[in-house]
């Protein structure tokens, strides 16, 4: 790693002022700087100023009401991780990124917005530039599929996919005032510009709905610590007479952004028993599209993406995921 390379530090009071930092040239939004500050350090970037979100207050409201929940996009990981209102899919998903030190410092902002993952890309400036560099950062050919036009770096934030199946919508700010979505459309399928936000939009909150079934989350890494997930699941199921009310599926660390596994509407009424789980399993087998991104091959991304979907319905089902 190298030293940090030089840059003001602004630190905003407001939203507003936030918003109108970020906007200017070379500037880059930071809160935690977990993921950021790394990053810098292997020579990734260069900004002529950090907008540290640290002093907004506003960013670290969390309230649980009778009307659902809204998470700060400010709230640490840890805080997220330890509240006993959450649901469990999202406190399990945050107790599962790094260590201690790390979720203390990362929000939910910084997780829903990190960057792209490759081993191409996330290397010191010495290893990239021996290797002519990537699409993603000073080159001009993806290493992973040098005959494409697009970088297929994997979207490997933890808290997305639990947020997607539990039904999340985020909030977000700019120069134009705020505006709500579901969460899914913050992202886009392209490893090199995978976040709907322009220069001035920054993430406020995010919203769930009052009424979330039961849920779990549960991810394939190198190692039981520290590491990205290499494929990421999470899973909220409803169960009314033993059968299928609602299932939802989030993915994350197979493809560029995280999404809901489409198709789940099909299994309502249905009973989770072996051949749905059988039809789960190709069903996620279908639409994960991982790539040689990283030291594990993109197959067994696969296969342990399904395997994760299927032990978690399943658990689910039978109220043990707990």
């Amino acid at each position: 790693m190298i030293s940090l390379p030089p840059f003001a530090l602004l630190r905003p009071a407001s939203l507003d002022e936030a918003s109108r930092l970020a906007a200017e040239p070379d500037a880059r939004v930071i809160a935690g700087g977990t993921g950021l500050l790394a990053n810098l350090r292997l020579g990734i970037g260069a900004p002529r100023s950090l907008v540290s979100l640290d002093a907004v207050s506003e960013l670290k409201e969390l309230r649980v009401t009778a009307s659902g929940i809204a998470i700060g996009a400010g709230v640490t990981l840890q805080r997220i991780s330890e509240h006993p209102e959450l649901p469990a899919a999202l406190r399990e998903a945050a107790r599962s990124v790094a260590a201690p030190a790390h979720r203390a410092a990362a929000t939910l902002g910084g997780n829903l917005c990190l960057d792209t993952r490759c081993i191409y890309y996330n290397q010191s400036e010495w290893w990239r530039s021996a290797d002519r560099y990537c699409l993603k950062y000073g080159g001009d050919t993806c290493h992973v599929a040098p005959q494409g036009q697009r970088c297929h770096a994997p979207f490997t934030g933890d808290l997305a996919p639990a947020l997607l199946a539990l039904g999340a919508e985020v909030e977000i700010a700019g120069a134009h005032g705020r505006r709500r979505c579901p969460l899914g459309e913050l992202y886009i399928e392209d490893g090199r510009a995978h976040l709907a936000l322009a220069s001035d939009e920054l993430v406020v909150a995010v919203h769930l709905p009052p009424d979330t079934p039961a849920s779990a989350y549960a991810k394939a890494r190198v190692r039981g610590a520290i590491d990205y997930p290499l494929a990421g699941v999470a899973a909220a199921v409803d169960i009314a007479d033993g059968r299928v009310a609602r299932l939802r599926i989030g993915l994350t660390g197979t493809n560029s952004r995280p999404f809901l596994l489409a198709g789940t509407d099909a299994f309502v009424g249905r009973r989770i028993d072996a051949r749905a789980l059988a039809d789960i399993d190709r069903l996620v087998q279908k639409q994960v599209q991982p790539m040689r991104t990283t030291l594990t091959s993109a197959h067994y991304r696969r296969l342990a993406a399904a395997a994760l979907a299927c032990r978690l319905v399943a658990k689910l089902s039978t109220g043990t995921a707990d």
